[in-house]
């Protein structure tokens, strides 16, 4: 059996945010769409070919950039309009 020791004198206690940005908020929880948990997309941030598919950068509404990831258009079915956005985007800084 294996006991963890650790010396009390070594911890600090934790203490509340002082100030407004020291805060963080909780992310949004996900809604549940036929019975599985999906996450709100706040934006496309690029794209790029992997093999013969398209992939994007998906940024996820309420959470830091962190947790940004590259998904596969076929697994981006409720996310028209967001890709639609960044195409759009994309187009105008072209112009």
């Amino acid at each position: 059996m294996i006991h963890n020791i650790f010396n009390e004198d070594l911890l600090t206690r934790c203490t509340e945010p002082k100030f407004k940005g020291q805060h963080m908020e909780l992310a949004p929880p996900p809604m549940i769409i036929n019975e599985e948990e999906e996450y709100k997309i706040e934006e496309v941030r690029k794209h790029q070919k992997q093999g013969k598919e398209m992939q994007y950068l998906v940024h996820w509404k309420g959470y830091g950039d962190e947790y940004n990831q590259w998904i596969a258009e076929t697994g981006l079915p409720h996310a028209r309009e967001a890709i639609e956005d960044y195409w759009t985007r994309c187009l105008s800084r072209n112009l």
